[in-house]
């Protein structure tokens, strides 16, 4: 937990703390004592951590919790918009090779390892295709 309130304390002191506590509803007393590693009663819960990187775009102090957990933080791309009608016929054309490679493995009425991989690459395909119409709807 000290490396997440570390992380919290340098944000906090790095940004206008007087501002960051006004943007996050607080007085700036409690913002500096919620976020100090140092002192033993700090609190900074999940509303406190959310409006934070809100308002910080500072996103070490989810980090670090990551980290004491052993996980780590990637940022997700996200996916290049297309024109609505291209997107939606990349969506379903991986969806038919999702459907046609699964009725190809059933054939025999199983799937092996090595029919459930080439499905399962196939459904990876559709989840992206399905991600890039949904940014390309946002995007119009």
């Amino acid at each position: 937990m000290h490396e997440f309130l570390k992380a919290c304390d340098t944000v906090v002191d790095e940004a206008n703390t007087k501002q960051l506590a006004t943007l996050m509803n607080m007085p700036p007393v409690s913002l500096l004592q919620r976020a100090n590693a140092n002192y033993d009663g700090a609190w900074f819960n999940v509303k406190h951590l959310y409006a934070l990187i809100l308002h910080t775009q500072d996103i070490r102090p989810l980090a670090a919790l990551a980290g004491e957990f052993g996980y780590s933080v990637l940022k997700k791309d996200e996916p290049a918009a297309l024109g609505i009608h291209e997107a939606l016929g990349r969506a379903t054309l991986e969806f038919a090779e999702v459907t046609v490679e699964t009725h190809a493995a059933m054939a025999d009425g199983r799937v092996d390892q090595v029919e459930r991989a080439r499905i399962l690459k196939e459904i990876a395909h559709a989840e992206d295709a399905l991600a890039q119409l949904k940014a390309s709807l946002k995007a119009a």
